[in-house]
Parts: C-alpha cells; structure tokens; sequence
C-alpha cells in the first residue's frame, strides 16, 4: 500500500502487490478516500476523467437496466485500476463492495499519458472479452468455475480465496440467479473440488478439475 501522501507516483516496474498496475509518471496521487460498503464511488452520467486505484477492499462496476436488474460488468479488488472511459462520462455506476480505500488520479490538460494508458484499455478490454465469452458459452457450473480460477489468479494463484462480494452479486456478475451460485457452490463442495471456509472464503482443493470445468 501506498504512503498516505501527496507525492507524486512512480510504481516500481515489477509491483510487489500481484495485481498493482502500471503507474502513472507525473499524475499528483490524490489523498486517500474511504468508503463505507455499498457507498457509491461515481454514478452513470458523472463526469470522467479521473482514473482510480483500489488501495484495499473490493470494488463493483455495474449498471441498471431497463427493467431495474443490476447487470455487474467486473470487480476491482486491491492494488487494480478503474475508472478508464473512452467518453467523458461515466458509462457505469462504480460501489464499494465493503470498506474500501481508493486513490484518485487525476490529470492535468496536455498531459501525454498513451504510453500507461493503452496497458490499461488493453488489459479492460480483455477482460471483458473473457468475461462475454463465459456469459455466452458455458452453463452455470462452467461459469462459477471460470469466476473461482479467475478470483485465485488475481490473488496470486493462492489456494484460499477470498470472496469480498456477496452470492447475489456473483450472480448479477455471472448472469445467474442467486439460488444458482448457491446450488452450484454445494455441488462443487460436494464433488470435493472446493471447501466453503466460510461464506466469503473458498479453499479451491482440486485446482485441476476446477480448471478444466471452467474451459
């Protein structure tokens, strides 16, 4: 974690935290801002221009839809960035899903930021190519299982992983419902690929399987 300073920022380019990303050269780091769980961090239509850093806790992006369902497009989770938008406005509605600390980068006019910025767009739009192709093409175990592996893998590839989100949003992320996660959840316990330590944490035992059920 960062000092709580107002330096400007010059992220190593190896990052200790396994999800730190690329920095950004001369922007002022912002002081820290706190949020309570479910606070909201910016709403659809807001302003952009401002990038976003997740010191600690966990983040949701999300937007409503027309018939008051809450579709999540991703979560951010500690040391990750957010906030990139191709407009000037926030196309999405961005929560803290329980406390969360984020720093804020703000930057001025003029200022050329291509070289750390293209990374980012890239790495999003990945992501969200990954994350159609679960919605599209797998059934409920296939795309739980495709959340888990990704959940470890940007943990660090440890074998406990922590669930900061809840089952509902899962399911809103997943395009399931939440007695579906939940079901799928006791299956994969029952098979003995994972172990639920609790509610927001899951041991992945068989790594392998559940690897293989995610492809």
């Amino acid at each position: 974690m960062n000092a709580y300073t107002t330096a400007r920022i010059s992220l190593p380019s190896q990052p200790a935290h396994p999800n730190r990303q690329v920095g950004f050269g001369p922007a002022p780091v912002q002081p820290l801002s706190f949020f309570a769980a479910g606070s909201e961090i910016y709403a659809q239509g807001e302003k952009a221009g401002a990038f976003y850093q997740v010191e600690f806790g966990a983040v949701r992006i999300y937007r409503l839809l027309a018939d008051g369902r809450r579709q999540i497009s991703a979560f951010h989770l500690a040391g990750e960035t957010f906030g990139f938008e191709a407009g000037t406005t926030h196309h999405f509605f961005a929560e803290a899903i329980n406390t969360t600390g984020v720093r804020v980068f703000r930057f001025a006019a003029g200022m050329d930021l291509s070289g750390q910025l293209l990374p980012l767009a890239l790495k999003g739009l990945t992501r969200a190519q990954e994350h159609l192709l679960v919605l599209g093409r797998q059934n409920a175990i296939e795309r739980v299982a495709a959340f888990l592996v990704d959940m470890a893998e940007r943990q660090g590839g440890l074998r406990q992983v922590e669930l900061p989100m809840s089952r509902m949003d899962i399911g809103d992320y997943l395009g399931l419902t939440i007695e579906t996660v939940s079901r799928v959840f006791t299956k994969l316990k029952e098979k003995g690929v994972i172990r639920l330590v609790s509610l927001r944490c899951v041991e992945i035992v068989r790594q392998d399987v559940l690897r293989d059920m995610s492809e």
